[in-house]
């Protein structure tokens, strides 16, 4: 009868604590909201217990921080170090992937767990190295939320603490006490973070924010807006150039016309308006093969990757993008500067021997290519890496005036090759056309293997042209659109290209 006794208390006393796991990735300050948490609880006569199971930093992987409390009763419990699948009462978790691993991990549970989620993203480093879109889906993580949860509150808590001025520690503070989760005011809430007594006033109205999130529960996906249309503003002369392109390329079939006017803008702002007409002269190329009895797709899909094709990324480029205004207008509204701030901005650059030997006038270029050791000369004069300062007025005048040399990008020798490329890769994907208009359609897709500049671009260069080789194996089968789909798919799933290299053994043991 005692020993009956005695499990009912330690029953009693199980359930009498709270258990709220905290998932974070480096940086999102999980550490200020466990120590938030912990604070509360004492203060309000909890005993409570904090524990974290640090994995790796910078969004290759999440710290778990645990916390359990239970009201004093004059007896010392017993508390766990980590949280267990199925018994966590609040799950909290700063970025929308930290939701799907909490609810993969069993954490998160119908029958108890309050859920408490940022919807906004910090890609992981698997995202981010794929060729492709390496992009989880958050649609698909929110509908298990729905389901996995007890109670869900979601919000783009990162949104919500910047506008603020704050960071998403406090906003999903903020959170958990309007959540109602846990047995205690809102006031008392509000004097842990006034006893932290660092970013006070604008971690109040952070958590202010969250907590109004939590009143109005779980927010509904936010809809793909349309971005509003770009102001151009130039001299008349320009404009009034400008204005033709536009006219002409709203003289292509309806169903191409946004991607020709995207693509039209592009090559403008990549050059001028003369690049853009000769932009809309190879489109029309296309169009004049084309037809509306295939729904235009040919053509649709050439305004894309031509556009992408002609406007590469040199040397001159990186130096125009990254001294824009609106680049360091975008980079002082992430990092949060005032003006009071000083803001120290470093870039880094490696540029290969064979990109500045493309930088080179044409015909001096092609010679040092040929060259071994003018390659090798010019690999230890610009193979180590560099760092410039680009707040400092020196390193950012250099930038500029290499931005500014877009006149002088059509003499290079890396324009030769770009123009020359482009010209065999439109001849190649058309050459199928008339038996298979299927096939060239996928054949011009194959452009969006290449990107980047570097070593990124060599390897997207090299999926490319075994991509366009499998034409060869594939032309006169019914499904050769469908395996150079395959194909394409699978040489933008890694860096390395070990995905093609399986697919294309496959095309060749029935080729």
């Amino acid at each position: 009868m005692n020993a009956l006794l005695s499990d009912r208390g330690a029953d009693t006393q199980t359930a009498a604590i709270v258990k709220i796991a905290v998932m974070a990735v480096g940086g999102q300050g999980g550490g200020v909201l466990t120590s938030w948490i912990e604070s509360l609880a004492r203060t309000q006569g909890y005993v409570c217990q904090a524990t974290s199971v640090a994995g790796v930093a910078q969004r290759t992987g999440s710290t778990i921080y645990y916390i359990e409390m239970t009201p004093e009763t004059g007896a010392q419990p017993v508390f766990a170090l980590a949280p267990s699948g199925g018994d966590v009462d609040v799950l909290i978790a700063s970025e929308m992937m930290e939701v799907g691993r909490a609810i993969l991990r069993g954490f998160v549970t119908p029958d108890r767990t309050t859920l408490i989620g940022s919807t906004h993203r910090a890609l992981a480093v698997s995202e981010k190295t794929m060729p492709g879109n390496g992009m989880a889906d958050a649609a698909e993580v929110r509908a298990a939320a729905e389901v996995a949860a007890q109670n869900l509150i979601l919000a783009d808590m990162d949104r919500l603490a910047s506008d603020q001025g704050s960071v998403i520690s406090s906003s999903l503070f903020g959170a958990l006490a309007g959540s109602g989760a846990l047995p205690f005011a809102r006031a008392a809430y509000e004097e842990a973070i006034r006893a932290s007594g660092k970013g006070v006033e604008a971690s109040l109205k952070a958590f202010a924010a969250g907590y109004d999130a939590a009143q109005r529960g779980a927010e509904p996906m936010a809809s793909k807006q349309s971005e509003a249309a770009q102001v151009i503003i130039g001299p008349a002369a320009q404009m009034r150039a400008w204005s033709a392109l536009e006219a002409r390329a709203a003289q292509v079939p309806e169903t191409v016309q946004p991607m020709a006017l995207a693509g039209l803008a592009k090559t403008v702002d990549f050059q001028d308006c003369a690049y853009g007409a000769l932009y809309l002269d190879r489109l029309d190329q296309i169009i004049a093969r084309d037809s509306a009895a295939n729904d235009w797709r040919l053509s649709q899909t050439a305004a894309k990757y031509i556009a992408n094709a002609m406007c590469y990324d040199d040397i001159i480029r990186v130096a125009d993008l990254k001294t824009r205004a609106p680049r360091m207008q975008r980079i002082r509204s992430e990092m949060g500067t005032r003006d009071e701030n000083v803001m120290q901005l470093t870039e880094y650059f490696h540029p290969r021997a064979e990109e500045v030997a493309g930088m080179l006038p044409a015909k001096m270029g092609a010679r040092m290519q040929r060259n071994p050791r003018s390659m090798a000369r010019l690999e230890r004069w610009f193979g180590k890496g560099r760092r410039l300062r680009t707040d400092t007025l020196p390193a950012f005048a250099m930038l500029h005036v290499l931005g500014g040399l877009k006149s002088y990008r059509l003499k290079t020798y890396r324009h030769a090759l770009e123009v020359a490329h482009l010209e065999e890769w439109l001849s190649q994907a058309l050459a199928p056309l008339e038996s298979d208009y299927a096939l060239s359609v996928e054949l011009l897709k194959n452009r969006r293997v290449i990107k980047g500049y570097s070593d990124t671009h060599t390897r997207g260069l090299g999926k490319f042209d075994r991509l366009m080789g499998a034409a060869q194996l594939l032309q006169g089968r019914e499904d050769a659109a469908e395996w150079m789909h395959r194909l394409r798919e699978a040489a933008l799933q890694d860096p390395e290209g070990k995905a093609l290299d399986g697919a294309l053994e496959t095309v060749k043991s029935f080729a």
